[in-house]
């Protein structure tokens, strides 16, 4: 299987990028090829504009030039795993704006829907999982991905992890690494 690996962090060496690095790892290891998509140092923009707003009328539309591009990245996969730290209780703009501009009407929902049935999306999380339960962001934040985004767009394989307490010191950064390694030899 090939994997689109994408990765929304502005620091190279973040946990993020090492979490996402640690899932290629094993998933290369059982045999898949993974191509990695780091928006942030390809400098993808993540503001939808006018010309790419979806068409409520059905009509398709002409995507724009950077549009196409990574759609065709995409269809040119067999799954898509998205890793990304959780900013707000959410993801990062540039990954937001990533879906936005791409996962488009007629292409991923509506006449169409996303090209790949499994999409992994990872974030990684600076609280721990017990500051997520008490208040239920946990629950919040993967039904807002999973019905809003997987569900919506007909992905039959879509799931959502969250791997915590990032700010929880070197011992936990390494836990989340060897999860991330676990995903990738899972999947």
């Amino acid at each position: 299987m090939q994997i689109l690996v994408v990765i929304a962090h502005p620091r190279q060496n973040s946990l993020t990028h090492q979490a996402g690095r640690a899932f290629a790892e094993a998933a290369r290891a059982n045999g898949h090829e993974v191509e990695f998509a780091d928006l942030v140092a390809e400098n993808f923009d993540p503001v939808l504009k006018a010309e790419d707003e979806p068409d409520w009328s059905g009509r398709d539309i002409d995507f724009a030039e950077d549009v196409r591009r990574e759609m065709e990245r995409v269809e040119r996969n067999d799954a898509t795993v998205l890793f990304f730290p959780v900013w707000w209780w959410s993801m990062p703009a540039i990954l937001k704006g990533w879906i936005d501009r791409v996962w488009a009407q007629n292409w991923a929902f509506g006449s169409k829907t996303y090209p790949h049935a499994k999409v992994l999306m990872v974030g990684i999380a600076g609280a721990t999982e017990d500051d997520y339960r008490k208040r239920g962001y946990d629950i919040s934040f993967r039904t807002q991905l999973k019905v809003g985004t997987l569900d919506y767009c007909s992905v039959k394989e879509g799931s959502v992890e969250l791997l915590y307490g990032s700010l929880e010191g070197e011992a936990q950064a390494a836990a989340i690494i060897s999860s991330a390694k676990d995903l990738g030899a899972r999947f």
